[in-house]
């Protein structure tokens, strides 16, 4: 009997010194897990959009992490052909920072462009990877704004923004794909 009881608590011990290591390992792994991971798709330089809203146009795209790697920062320049009577087109320039919310583990982002508009989005990441996607909050008297990236073969990254008007359904804005530049 006395036999029985010490192999019940070795084999006890074994088991929890074992759940104890994994879990030691485990919890280490996370802390030094990249938290930006879901984003590395993303970096680097990116061109030559093909935007649908007014047909062709030529746009740069950049991704690079500031701030120690505490913030993602992407700036972006398109330049849209001159409508049929214009003499010349449109520049639209925006820049959007990234960033990992105070107190949580959600990611943030706040976009800003040479039109006046400020945009507070959440980050998210569907079961299609690699994407991301920017969503804002709605209200009863604002529109809500979805900012999608989904990365393709071939180094191609499509994009598309979307706009819900007040109460109503996402329906695409613009869309377009860039290349990675080398």
């Amino acid at each position: 009997m006395r036999y029985k009881i010490t192999c019940y608590l070795i084999a006890l011990l074994v088991v929890m010194s074992v759940y104890i290591s994994l879990s030691s390992a485990l919890a280490q792994n996370t802390k030094t897990s990249d938290p930006w991971a879901g984003f590395q798709f993303l970096t680097g330089n990116w061109s030559n959009a093909t935007i649908s809203k007014s047909g062709e146009a030529i746009g740069t795209t950049s991704f690079s992490f500031d701030l120690g790697q505490n913030i993602l920062v992407r700036r972006n320049r398109v330049e849209y052909p001159p409508k049929p009577g214009e003499k010349s087109g449109m520049i639209h320039e925006d820049l959007m920072i990234i960033y990992r919310g105070p107190n949580d583990s959600l990611f943030r982002a706040i976009y800003f462009d040479n039109e006046s508009h400020v945009i507070n989005y959440t980050a998210t990441f569907p079961a299609k990877q690699p994407s991301v996607v920017f969503e804002s909050e709605g209200s009863d008297k604002s529109p809500r704004f979805r900012l999608v990236y989904q990365m393709e073969p071939d180094d191609l990254l499509n994009i598309e923004f979307l706009i819900a008007p007040p109460g109503g359904a996402f329906q695409t804005y613009t869309k377009g794909t860039v290349k990675r530049t080398k």
